[in-house]
């Protein structure tokens, strides 16, 4: 199964919208970055900062398991948007 790059697009405003919602996976977010939240705010549709948000998730199953259940996904949705946009990145 693979995603168009909307549908990844999507995906990945939904794990914005769960990771921000969330003060301590917020701060998390930002160590592992290193970006500041007006950084984050300001580039927020490039497809980097997407990715990042998802290569968040990923990390952490519980984290992962959380969001999917929030948002009504598939466990593996995250894994394939990440894909889906870097091979945009990519090309």
């Amino acid at each position: 199964m693979s995603l168009t790059l909307n549908e990844a697009e999507t995906i990945a405003f939904q794990a914005v919208a769960f990771v921000a919602a969330n003060e301590e996976a917020m701060a998390g977010l930002l160590r592992l970055t290193g970006a500041s939240l007006a950084d984050l705010k300001a580039a927020i549709e490039r497809p980097e900062v997407l990715a990042a948000f998802l290569q968040f998730l990923l990390q952490n199953e519980a984290r992962l398991i959380e969001f999917c259940q929030a948002a009504g996904l598939d466990p593996m949705a995250p894994s394939l948007a990440l894909g889906a946009i870097e091979q945009h990145i990519s090309s």
